[in-house]
């Protein structure tokens, strides 16, 4: 299906239906994971302040525009990636986000939810600017709930869940292969757990 840049699209979970859900891709699967609970020297900080405490990694940093860090254990181009999160605060923005075929810090896709905004969005990054290519509406995630984020890539197909329900479904996006990782924005704080990255 494909969608002109900065569509919006909206589904409920009944038009889940209504379009082919993306299969898997062919062949032996490979997963990268943390549950956060031990050191993981994979793990690289562009942005932000990223720390580990009680089985949990947290961005608590307000300084910066954008907060990313990547898990450079290997990279991807077709790849199903979940994460849980859940925003403590934050004024001007209250986020988490997946990032994947990222080839640096400053270029990359990214899909994010934002708890002070009734969207779940997709974006490129392409040396540090931000372009949206897609969104779709839904209720605000709770401040400080848990809640589940999922992507899968396959080719130019991106698809994005929250909470179990998916809401967008883009074809045309650059199809490259790169790391995956986390993204919050500017004063959001928030806690990640149960990252897990899959693919052929």
């Amino acid at each position: 299906m494909r969608i002109a840049p900065a569509a919006l699209l909206f589904c409920a979970a009944a038009c889940d239906g209504a379009v082919t859900a993306l299969p898997p891709a062919p062949g032996p699967r490979i997963a990268v994971r943390d549950d956060f609970e031990s050191p993981n020297p994979k793990w690289r900080t562009i942005e932000g302040t990223w720390e580990r405490r009680s089985g949990l990694l947290a961005q608590t940093s307000t300084d910066h525009a954008f907060n990313v860090a990547l898990l450079e254990e290997r990279r991807f181009t077709d790849v199903d990636v979940t994460v849980r999160f859940r925003p403590l605060s934050g004024e001007r923005d209250a986020s988490g986000g997946i990032v994947l075929r990222a080839t640096d810090g400053r270029n990359y896709l990214l899909v994010r939810a934002n708890a002070l905004e009734e969207n779940v969005r997709l974006y490129t990054v392409v040396d540090g600017r931000r372009r949206q290519i897609a969104t779709a509406a839904v209720k605000a995630p709770a401040m400080g709930a848990w809640h589940a984020l999922r992507v899968v890539a396959a080719g130019d197909r991106i698809e994005a869940h929250l909470d179990g329900v998916r809401l967008l479904d883009h074809s045309g996006t650059p199809v490259g292969s790169g790391w995956v990782g986390l993204w919050t924005k500017e004063d959001s704080v928030t806690e990640f757990d149960d990252f897990v990255a899959e693919g052929p």
